[in-house]
């Protein structure tokens, strides 16, 4: 059984709008939108369309919030009125690494607030507490660290496309986007290449799918990223996009990125993923494959619900995890949140779920590089709530 909130943020999302897409928009608004699209179509020069894509879409999402905003809870195309929702969740996870104990404290709330029929505000925020020994024997202490990972104004276009305006994660690979949360994630502990993938941008966005053939669907994500140094909107200057082709028979999606800096030494990054779910199993094949000027690194990882082996009770809520990975550095790296030297890392793990929203994880790996070994261990507690601030369709 597939946790909804493990499916990709921007599907779960569309699917509040996506039967009432395209109604209640006033032509003006309609031939606003068609005249930047048709803009972004014709010009070449791809930093002065990114520029000017964004100023207008700004514009455009700043007049229709203004218009819209009274409508949070006015009725969809079908009668039923729209809520805001608040979801997301909370994780206690210890971890053990080379010895050394840090006590991993997170609460991320997800904010989610329609529109009238065609709008959404989301934006989701983290408060997280890496608690270690004061000189390496005392009481536990440290600070907790605040996020904004996403701060955005979606626009559903139509079933085909989304335009998004504001801060949002960057659509590179898929585990930044769709299994960074402690409550959706297999194993706690973080890949060796998610420093790579630019957490968030802020900027535009167009993303959207649809059907290319009757057994491949294809779904694409392109955007535009501005500087910013602030520490919490922090970002930068770049463009980028992701394709992916999902295969509905075969359960199988492989996509790939590419991503262009347009600061310092302008280099180009890229990367791929792949996803299986046989029909025949209660199985996830994950992997996931990034290239850039700091190093390269990729990770597989299946997970398996061990309902397969047995229904009773405690298999059906177990599922056994593994993960290996690797990273290979570059000289002149410029991130210092990878290794730095050639590593590679098996691991595996447990979750065990007493409901569909809470869990106990656990998970032991093994790092392997020149710059030395270490044991990593992790054991906690992951829960994901949602509740709708109102009376509406959900």
């Amino acid at each position: 059984m597939r946790d909804a909130s493990s499916l990709p943020r921007s599907h779960c999302f569309q699917r509040l709008t996506d039967a009432s897409s395209g109604v209640g928009i006033a032509p003006k608004w309609q031939s606003h939108l068609e005249m930047l699209i048709t803009k972004f179509k014709l010009t070449r020069n791809a930093g002065w369309l990114a520029a000017r894509c964004l100023s207008q879409c700004l514009s455009l999402c700043l007049s229709l919030c203004l218009s819209t905003a009274a409508s949070a809870q006015a009725p969809e195309a079908n009668g039923t009125p729209t809520v805001p929702v608040v979801s997301g969740g909370v994780a206690f996870v210890p971890l053990v690494q080379g010895g050394q104990t840090t006590l991993v404290s997170i609460i991320s709330p997800v904010v989610l607030v329609p529109l009238g029929d065609n709008w959404l505000f989301e934006s989701r925020g983290a408060f997280e507490g890496d608690f270690t020994r004061r000189d390496g024997t005392g009481l536990f202490g440290g600070r907790i660290h605040k996020s904004l990972e996403y701060l955005q104004l979606d626009y559903i276009a139509n079933p085909y496309l989304t335009v998004t305006a504001g801060r949002f994660l960057t659509p590179f690979g898929i585990f930044n986007e769709r299994l960074y949360p402690a409550w959706i994630r297999n194993l706690q502990a973080d890949p060796l290449i998610l420093p790579l993938e630019q957490s968030s941008s802020d900027g535009v966005m167009l993303r959207g799918g649809f059907a290319a053939a009757p057994n491949l669907n294809l779904n694409y994500a392109a955007y535009f990223s501005t500087l910013s140094t602030n520490a919490t909107l922090a970002s930068d200057r770049q463009i980028g996009g992701r394709l992916g082709a999902f295969l509905p028979k075969q359960r199988i999606e492989i996509g790939f990125s590419v991503q262009h800096l347009l600061q310092e030494n302008h280099a180009n990054r890229c990367g791929a993923h792949f996803e299986w779910q046989p029909r025949s199993l209660p199985l996830d094949i994950r992997s996931e494959f990034a290239d850039s000027e700091s190093g390269r690194g990729y990770w597989i990882e299946p997970a398996l619900r061990l309902s397969a082996v047995s229904h009773a009770p405690v298999f059906a809520h177990t599922q056994l995890v593994g993960r290996f990975q690797q990273f290979f550095t570059k000289s002149g790296a410029t991130n210092d949140s990878v290794p730095g030297a050639d590593t590679k890392e098996p691991e595996v793990g447990l979750n065990y779920y007493f409901l569909d929203g809470l869990r106990a994880t656990g998970s032991y790996g093994r790092q392997l590089s020149s710059a030395g070994n270490a044991n990593i261990w992790t054991a906690g507690v992951t829960y994901r709530f949602a509740f709708p601030l109102g009376r509406g369709g959900y």
